[in-house]
């Protein structure tokens, strides 16, 4: 989606007069984020709700991948076959308390 400035950018006084219609208009999922202006300086973006979430999303998964880095990155790992172990004890019904450790330990 690329923003065109003619049209996805406008004044906070433009996007009260028109909520409804600009509303509609991101609500299209293929259509721009609007850009909002106060005092000819951007302030804030309106976008389609699908839009916001799959940016949570990722957002998100970023983070979980950060852990997963740090992780590697400190020798917190283990094996595949160690991880289904764990999966299935876990998965399979039986309460236990199951404490992950690193393969490397």
């Amino acid at each position: 989606m690329m923003i065109n400035l003619a049209r996805d950018l406008k004044p906070i006084s433009y996007v009260k007069a028109h909520t409804t219609e600009i509303v509609k208009y991101v609500g299209d999922s293929k259509a721009p984020p609007v850009v909002i202006t106060q005092n000819g300086e951007a302030k804030a973006v309106i976008i389609d709700i699908e839009s916001y979430q799959k940016t949570i999303n990722a957002v998100n998964l970023a983070k979980l991948l950060s852990f997963g880095g740090k992780d590697i990155k400190n020798g917190n790992i283990i094996t595949h076959e160690n991880a289904k172990k764990i999966f299935e004890r876990t998965l399979g019904g039986k309460k236990r308390n199951i404490n992950v450790k690193s393969d490397r330990q």
